[in-house]
């Protein structure tokens, strides 16, 4: 059963994170210094937060699958309806690696698909330089634009 997924850029992380502790009553079971998630059951929701310099608003929307044949099937639905989208696989963003396909709706919000493969410590992993790794890697990518997704 796949999860809704929602991300919001914020401009306050712990102003935010006080006042969706007190809508969800639950602490969220990811905070880093520039993010939060709530992994809820009830109701079932992947709720993310981040302040990283975006406009403060709706940043993305999505389904988080379960599994890869998941994936598989919400992208076959997809494409069937004539929604072209962009894949990546095994990227990393929010603290986690996962297997994602990005869509736009009709009014440009993107949407991101997506299965978790596990977490990672930084919300995006660096190449060798240190310097940030393209922001496709988390952000919708140019082929479906949309969202501020990263800042």
């Amino acid at each position: 059963m796949s999860r809704f997924h929602l991300h919001i850029a914020v401009d306050d992380l712990d102003r935010n994170i006080a006042f969706y502790t007190a809508v969800f009553g639950a602490d969220p079971t990811v905070v880093k210094p520039d993010y939060a998630k709530w992994q809820l059951e009830d109701p079932r929701i992947n709720f993310a937060i981040s302040a990283r310099g975006a406009k403060p608003g709706v940043d993305h929307v999505g389904l988080q699958s379960e599994d890869e044949a998941e994936l598989a099937a919400i992208r076959a639905r997809l494409e069937a309806a004539g929604v072209a989208g962009v894949a990546q696989e095994n990227t990393s963003c929010c603290y986690a690696r996962s297997d994602k396909y990005w869509v736009q709706d009709p009014q440009g919000i993107a949407w991101e698909t997506f299965h978790s493969l596990g977490s990672i410590p930084l919300f995006s992993e660096e190449d060798a330089a240190g310097a940030r790794q393209q922001d496709a890697a988390c952000c919708p990518p140019a082929a479906a634009p949309a969202g501020n997704c990263c800042g």
